[in-house]
């Protein structure tokens, strides 16, 4: 892969002035980074492990969905849009539009911080927001407003925290893209540690806790940026704000750069359409259709339904290094895939793990299958995963014009936005199809992605300069 970053691209601060050393290699504030994502990723996954099933098996039965503000205006809104909707299609509708509108908001998050706020500020705000959302959600009354908060803050934090990665290196210093990938470890030991500990909370315990565990991540966060500040690059702010002063239009090359990461953005929307059923769909098998049962020391333990979320984190833990490893392999022999070619590797690969899940369902002949396919579909989800997403993160900052990098990083979120809307009614399937016709629906979606994306190779690849 060609790392060279245009200077008209990318951040042009020097690593020597973002920090005040260096960690294996690389600034010190790429550490600060990766604890404060860390901590809001504990937070946003700890919460999404809980949503389905709080939803499926306690706040929407009656006795509790009556005393939830909004349920019924919500619940008309999307009848009159879906048709008739009962608790599990209702579910996964709610969970798709709260997914989707958390990967939409990022948007005007980054135009926010480019114009107003700054990234450093705009962490701030959305983290708090995002602190408060969880604590609102410990009220069953507040359900609604506590997904709102979390919204509103997800989009603040989100791209600023991406964007500033990107700024702890100059044009051209080819650690960039193995700082994404190790930030994205970062993500990933949040993303594992939240079912095990909020998860269970709110499955074992009680659901209020786990949602305030979640919370209490995110503070944790925050405390962790703060400390750090003094290794952290500049604000993209005050250049931004020059530029503007300057009524320097974007030039040809800028905008071909903005349509190239746009087409990107649409065709990857379906690939999280089909990847996001990991949270939604996938714990429902695994509640339902799954046996649990271990034995453990002659002794038999189940295995709580929200564990196997973590299933995905741990094993980018674990295939991360070796995916690295293989890259570099493959640029020293001349034959490391394009990033474009990446991301459709990445569908191809989530098509396989839903065949991997038609199999079972088959196999099981409409009996509990074996907890061991989870596994097998998380194995190569990871790996399609690991293809596509901390790529197009390291691709925005390397591409995207600088003085709307930030806007930039929240239209790449727009993906996740449009393919969670998509996930929610692709999941309203769930209960009204066959179990093995549902997940050979979903790997032809993501095949179909994976073909679309490998065609534009040829037209975008000069564009990315990849």
């Amino acid at each position: 892969m060609n790392t060279d970053v245009p200077a008209s691209t990318s951040s042009d601060i020097p690593t020597s002035m973002t920090g005040t050393g260096t960690i294996f290699g690389h600034p010190k504030g790429l550490a600060v980074l990766f604890g404060t994502e860390m901590w809001e990723r504990f937070n946003y996954y700890g919460m999404r492990a809980l949503l389905v099933l709080y939803m499926v098996k306690y706040l929407f039965l009656p006795g509790h969905v009556e005393h939830v503000l909004g349920f019924s205006a919500l619940k008309g809104a999307l009848e009159s849009m879906f048709g008739p909707l009962e608790t599990q299609p209702l579910t996964s509708q709610i969970y798709g539009f709260y997914t989707a509108f958390v990967y939409m908001t990022p948007f005007f998050g980054g135009m926010i911080a480019d114009r107003v706020l700054g990234q450093r500020r705009s962490v701030y705000v959305g983290g708090l927001l995002m602190a408060a959302g969880e604590f609102l959600l410990t009220r069953d009354a507040l359900f609604f407003p506590g997904l709102l908060a979390i919204i509103l803050g997800n989009g603040l934090f989100k791209p600023n925290i991406s964007t500033q990665v990107g700024g702890l290196y100059a044009p051209g210093d080819n650690r960039r893209d193995r700082a994404y990938s190790i930030f994205y470890v970062g993500v990933n030991l949040g993303a594992f540690m939240a079912p095990l500990v909020a998860g269970t909370l709110g499955e074992e315990v009680g659901w209020h806790l786990g949602f305030a565990a979640a919370g209490i991540g995110m503070l944790i966060g925050l405390v962790t940026y703060a400390l750090g500040q003094r290794h952290l690059p500049p604000d993209e702010l005050t250049k931004s704000k020059a530029a503007r002063k300057d009524h320097k239009p974007l030039d040809g090359e800028e905008w071909k750069a903005v349509f190239a990461l746009l087409t990107i953005t649409v065709l990857v929307s379906f690939f999280w359409a089909t990847y996001e059923q990991s949270g939604n769909t996938m714990s429902l098998w695994a509640d339902e259709n799954t046996d649990r049962t271990v034995a453990l020391f002659g002794h038999s333990w189940v295995i709580p339904v929200t564990w196997f979320q973590s299933v995905n984190p741990i094993m980018i833990f674990a295939f991360t290094p070796a995916i690295i490893w293989a890259w570099a392999r493959q640029t020293r022999k001349g034959t490391e895939p394009s990033t474009v070619n990446k991301m459709a590797i990445g569908c191809f690969l989530v098509t396989v793990s839903n065949l991997v899940m038609a199999g079972a369902a088959i196999l099981s002949g409409g009996d509990k299958a074996s907890w061991f396919w989870i596994i097998l579909y998380n194995t190569t989800l990871t790996l399609g995963e690991l293809y596509l997403s901390p790529v197009g993160l390291s691709l925005v900052s390397k591409v995207a014009p600088a003085r709307i990098v930030s806007a930039m990083m929240g239209i790449w979120f727009i993906a996740n936005f449009m393919g969670n809307l998509l996930s929610g009614y692709l999941g309203s399937f769930w209960s009204r199809m066959e179990k093995p016709h549902f997940f050979l629906m979903i790997a032809g979606i993501s095949f179909m992605a994976g073909l679309a994306i490998a065609a534009f190779n040829r037209t975008l690849k000069p564009i990315l300069k990849q």
